[in-house]
Order: structure tokens, then C-alpha cells, then sequence
């Protein structure tokens, strides 16, 4: 995606998200792992590891992520998940773009194509945000 500068569309165009963030974003998601740490009947936490950060306490897990499931019957079924993130840096506003395609990709791959609610804790870079689907 890119944003033109310039009334004619012609003179200057600048990428949205600058090349070497956008490389970070993939040697990040290629390195991704997580875990689970926790289950129970209506909840999971899983450890997420990223090659270029952690929690400077424990110097592990970059964040976590918690899924909580609301079961109202048999076929109503709503997720709500909550991503956060304990490394300080990913809490830098220019870094944006990165905590929003790391988190993207964890709903994808957890959570998948479920209707969920999703609250991402990143400092600077916190959000919300809803997946649903319409038919």
C-alpha cells in the first residue's frame, strides 16, 4: 500500500510501511512460535516467541496470548482475545505496523476464522479490534 504526496498522484509516492519494517515484519512472523501454557474449559493461554524480542524480566516470551471462550448454547459460540505483548520496545509507535501484522497473524493462526474480539496491550500500540463473519 502506498501513499501519494503529491495532487497529481504523479510526483511522489512513499511507501505506508517503510521497506526495513516491512522486512522485520517477515523475519518476525517466520520465526513466530508459541505454546500453550494454560487450558481449561472455556480458556487458553499460549507463550508467543519472536526472534528479535522478549520480556525483559524473565527474558522469555515476548507476550501472550489469552482466549476466552463464551458458550451460550450449543451453537453460539463467541471468542475474546486478548494479545499482550511484555517487550517495551514493541510498545514504540514506529513499530505500529509490526505489533499489528504479529497480531494479525496470531488470531489467524489460534484462533482462526472464528467471530472473536480482539484487544491487543502494546503500549503506544494498543487496539481493538473485531473479526466477524457476515454471511
Amino acid at each position: 500500500m502506498y501513499l501519494v504526496d503529491h495532487p497529481t498522484g504523479m510526483e511522489k509516492i512513499t511507501p505506508l510501511i517503510p521497506p526495513e519494517i516491512k522486512q522485520r515484519i517477515e523475519e518476525e512472523i517466520n520465526g513466530l512460535t508459541f505454546t500453550k501454557n494454560f487450558r481449561s474449559a472455556t480458556a487458553e493461554e499460549w507463550y508467543v516467541f519472536l526472534p528479535g524480542f522478549k520480556d525483559p524480566l524473565t527474558e522469555g516470551a515476548a507476550g501472550k496470548v489469552i482466549i476466552h471462550y463464551d458458550l451460550y448454547g450449543n451453537r453460539d459460540v463467541f471468542i475474546n482475545t486478548t494479545i499482550i505483548y511484555d517487550d517495551p520496545s514493541l510498545h514504540q509507535p514506529e513499530l505500529h505496523p509490526l505489533v499489528y501484522q504479529i497480531s494479525e497473524e496470531l488470531v489467524n493462526r489460534l484462533v482462526g476464522y472464528a467471530d472473536t474480539l480482539l484487544s491487543v496491550h502494546a503500549g503506544a500500540n494498543s487496539y481493538q479490534a473485531e473479526y466477524i463473519e457476515r454471511t
